[in-house]
């Protein structure tokens, strides 16, 4: 036989040299459950190895993953419900713990890249992404309440905003609010391609963010639909989006690919809660090898043409690399 494909896989340095996707820390993004408090590290029943941090013991835990070269963390709020209201007007107040935190965090670590969520249901009393009104979910209205976010989190220190709301619009909303008070250079990282996915239950629990009634499938995507992700791409990317993103990413490999073929911006992908709750739990009964389970994963999501995975293996892949 004149080709024999086996050549090139005959020793680990071959092995490595021919090697077509790498993955490495600069490509995590860690998200990170915040809580108001202090001494606080809860558990998450449905998400192992996942905590509810009040910021003392989180910024111990941001600079251990510093040691293991993570430099990009995505931050979300847990909230009391007695400060939910319809509006989440508590998303734009100045005692908001969780912009206290952004502030803190850039003080402490100015060298992190600290990313940001914007969207109603973690402030609403709703639990929609979106302002409620007779059960149905309000678009422009939703929009300048949506600026009211974002705006607060820039003038915090943000340095991306992460819309995961998926109302029409709100890319080009969000940048002009912005621009018109300064802040051209904090990023857009949209979910632009965010589906309504069942993997996201363990997420919500984290944040107690479940929608009160109904569902999220006005305005998140319908999970059988490929060339929609290509319209909400080239709106996102016409209003301003720096990094566009797709969630759930397992299912969702094909829309990865898909729009890294056709977009010149940065694709993220986001391996959601319940993704990441299935590996624990298949690890957890000896079904798995963990590491190698997660590296595999990771791997797959790269090699589909996510530049940058949002994750909750982070830090424990950013462990196993550092072997």
């Amino acid at each position: 036989m004149n080709i024999r494909p086996r050549r090139n896989r005959k020793s680990i340095a071959i092995r490595a040299m021919v090697e077509e996707t790498k993955i490495g820390t600069e490509h995590l993004i860690y998200p990170l459950f915040l809580k108001d408090g202090t001494n606080v590290k809860e558990k998450i029943a449905s998400l192992p190895n996942n905590y509810r941090w009040s910021l003392d013991l989180l910024l111990n835990e941001l600079e251990e993953c510093l040691s293991y070269g993570i430099m990009t963390y995505d931050l979300f709020p847990a909230v009391e419900d007695s400060l939910k209201d319809k509006t989440g007007s508590y998303s734009w107040n100045e005692d908001n713990f969780y912009l206290k935190a952004i502030r803190k965090i850039k003080e402490t670590f100015p060298e992190i890249v600290l990313m940001s969520d914007v969207a109603l249901d973690p402030y609403s009393s709703d639990g929609h992404d979106g302002l409620v009104e007779n059960g149905k979910i309000l678009n422009d209205e939703t929009l300048l309440l949506l600026n009211k976010m974002a705006v607060a989190q820039a003038q915090a220190g943000i340095d991306i905003v992460g819309p995961s709301d998926m109302m029409d619009g709100r890319v080009g909303s969000i940048r002009e609010a912005l621009d018109v008070n300064g802040f051209t250079d904090v990023s857009i990282m949209s979910y632009t391609a965010k589906y309504a996915s069942a993997f996201y239950g363990p997420f919500r629990d984290a944040l107690n963010s479940a929608p009160k009634s109904g569902d999220k499938k006005t305005y998140q995507m319908n999970p059988a639909n490929k060339r929609e992700a290509l319209l909400e791409a080239e709106l996102d990317v016409s209003e301003g989006a720096d990094m566009i993103m797709v969630k759930p990413a397992l299912c969702y490999l094909d829309i990865v690919h898909m729009l890294k073929e056709n977009f010149t911006v940065p694709v993220t992908a986001y391996n959601v809660s319940g993704e990441c709750a299935m590996i624990y739990a298949a690890a957890e009964k000896g079904w798995i090898n963990y590491e190698l389970a997660v590296s595999e994963l990771l791997l797959s999501i790269r090699r589909a043409g996510a530049d940058g995975i949002l994750t909750y293996f982070a830090k424990d892949f950013a462990k196993y690399l550092k072997k």
